[in-house]
């Protein structure tokens, strides 16, 4: 994806809110946005955090309308929400819940030109801050990014939230978040453009770096803390990183592999039920291998992201070396024409591409033996 352009620049939502107990201050927030808010969640998290919200939208003097999410970012979700917003008159259009969720909502708030906002339930991804949308099919493939002029309008996160959520969505949040700062690295050596439509700004790639730093500080701890649904000043430090600085990070320093690794998993059916950080994480250590990155980086890097409970092997996302057929099929997917991989600062080849991904098999096993860490489990997409 490297351009001619000369141009730096960084892009940021509006207004980030974070902390335990935002979710009651949404109605204030939105009142300067509109007056005729459509608010867009599936049925799992409205139970978790519908009292909350119509409690704070009544306090504003604000209607509620709730609309149901049908579970995949698709072209005919998005339109399906676009009429409802002209149906409805609605001004803004409000996400609650995770990166799925997001997306639609920010595509059918661009398509009918009202403002949107985002309310992430779990730190399971960079989506709430960004001014893009991952699109796929019906049956969860990735399709295409659609690429907005602006981020949100506002980015609220209540902390105390995303503590009652499973670890794992937390888990998730950290293998997307870890990818952003290998990937600035990369983009910033090759020279190659970001998704913001430049080339990175210090800051943004300073933030990526950020993420990162805070992630191998923190990580650990606050997962601790959310086992046990409390906030600590280790899990507020980490949904910052899995949220705005990851989020800044990789729009305004630049993807490279780990990403486009991930959509290449998404062409196979038997990672379809994985989280997207989860995928992420295989393109993160495979990306280490393409870079031929000191292998004692390689080594910290699978120990920390089992610690932190994410895949490094090729069995825990369905898969194994000898699957020729389905590495080809990843590895044709990631390397498509305009993918961020195309931003690493090197030419990468089909065949090197597979190699590298059977690679990490028989590594990270090696490496999990000798720290004494779990053996990888197989995945069973169900």
């Amino acid at each position: 994806m490297s351009d001619t352009l000369s141009v730096r620049t960084i892009i940021s939502p509006r207004r980030y809110v974070q902390g335990a107990g935002a979710i009651h201050s949404l109605g204030k927030y939105l009142t300067s946005l509109g007056s005729t808010p459509l608010l867009v969640a599936d049925d799992v998290v409205w139970g978790f955090v519908g009292h909350d919200i119509e409690t704070s939208l009544g306090g504003a003097g604000l209607p509620v309308h709730r609309e149901k999410f049908n579970g995949v970012p698709s072209a005919a979700e998005i339109d399906r929400l676009v009429q409802i917003i002209s149906t409805q008159g609605a001004d803004v259009i409000v996400a609650i819940g995770g990166g799925s969720t997001i997306d639609a909502v920010k595509a059918a708030g661009h398509l009918a030109g009202i403002n949107w906002v985002t309310v992430p339930t779990v730190a399971s991804t960079d989506a709430p801050t960004s001014a893009l949308a991952v699109v796929y099919t019906e049956n969860g493939e990735f399709e295409e990014y659609r690429f907005f002029p602006k981020n949100p309008d506002l980015v609220l996160v209540d902390t105390q939230v995303v503590a009652n959520a499973p670890a794992a969505f937390l888990a998730a949040g950290v293998g997307d978040a870890l990818a952003t700062w290998l990937e600035a690295r990369a983009t910033a050596a090759a020279h190659a453009s970001t998704m913001a439509g430049g080339l990175p700004t210090l800051t943004g790639t300073a933030l990526a770096r950020l993420s990162w730093d805070v992630l191998w500080d923190n990580a650990l701890p606050a997962l601790d803390a959310v086992r046990d649904n409390v906030v600590t000043p280790a899990v507020e430090k980490v949904v910052e990183a899995n949220t705005l600085l990851s989020g800044i990070g990789f729009e305004s320093g630049g993807l490279a592999a780990a990403h486009a690794i991930h959509n290449g998993l998404t062409a196979v059916p038997q990672t379809h039920g994985l989280a997207h950080g989860q995928k992420v994480n295989i393109g993160s250590v495979t990306q280490l291998v393409l870079e031929g990155a000191p292998t004692s980086e390689i080594r910290e890097f699978i120990e920390f992201t089992t610690r932190v409970g994410l895949p490094n092997t090729l069995t825990e996302v369905g898969l194994a070396p000898e699957n020729d057929q389905e590495l080809a099929t990843i590895a044709a997917a990631a390397l498509a024409p305009g993918e961020t991989i195309h931003n690493m600062p090197f030419e990468i080849s089909p065949t090197e591409l597979v190699a590298a991904l059977k690679s990490i098999e028989r590594f990270a096993r090696t490496v999990r033996s000798e720290a004494a860490l779990p053996e990888p489990q197989p995945y069973h997409h169900r």
